[in-house]
């Protein structure tokens, strides 16, 4: 009888639940609730401007902003040496091109 067994009746075997339905648990899952602040939002009520997390994280973000502009400023600095440099050799250029 095994080896006559249609591929169909042996995935119908295997395919078979090990367990029956009435044994397997049933639960209920509910949506899990967020606090508030556990998005990320910005936490309700006065604690929230005197909370030690809340103080640092923002001294880490102005961190982050003071030297970001700091890399901009020192970006184009260098786009204006550049640029004088430029003009210092384009007049350097000009000038002998005009006392020939």
């Amino acid at each position: 009888m095994q080896h006559t067994m249609s591929s169909a009746l042996r995935i119908a075997r295997v395919a078979r639940p090990l367990v029956a339905n009435s044994q397997v648990a049933r639960f209920s899952v509910a949506p899990r609730m967020m606090a508030a602040g556990d998005a990320g939002a910005p936490r309700s009520g006065g604690s929230a401007s005197s909370d030690a997390f809340t103080k640092r994280e923002e001294a880490s973000e102005n961190l982050y902003v003071k030297r970001h502009e700091q890399e901009k400023l020192e970006a184009l600095r260098r786009k204006v040496k550049e640029g004088e440099a430029q003009l210092a050799k384009d007049k350097a250029d000009l000038d002998k091109a005009q006392n020939k």
